[in-house]
């Protein structure tokens, strides 16, 4: 978070608790804050859901590193297969065009020359 982020931040927190302490009111919050009273409200339901999470208890130490999920690494290999299979096919697709353009072009070239000049 920038510093000019979090310095908002912390403001908000601030009036926030001054309301919930009775220090301040909904109204007077918004006016202060430059927003409407649906504005502060989310900002409020938003911060202390926030707080709540960080307060609840946790597993000591680092968080473990999630195993890979064995459904999502199969998946992502199909997917590569597929990727694979579909550039392989456009080049054959490309390929069976040439080669239909040159017996086209072989074509004409046989007309051309099979007819006589007069």
């Amino acid at each position: 978070m920038s510093r000019k982020n979090a310095g908002r931040a912390r403001r908000r927190a601030e009036i926030i608790l001054q309301v919930r302490s009775g220090q301040m009111t909904v109204s007077q919050a918004a006016r202060a804050l430059g927003v409407s009273h649906k504005t502060y409200y989310q900002w409020e339901k938003r911060g202390l859901q926030a707080l709540m999470e960080s307060l609840e208890n946790r597993e000591p130490g680092r968080p473990s590193i999630p195993k890979p999920d064995p459904e999502k690494i199969r998946l992502e290999k199909k997917v590569s297969d597929l990727e694979k299979r579909l550039e392989m096919m456009a080049e054959v697709f490309d390929l069976r065009e040439m080669l239909s353009d040159l017996r086209e072009s072989d074509q004409t070239k046989k007309n051309t020359r099979g007819k006589k000049k007069r």
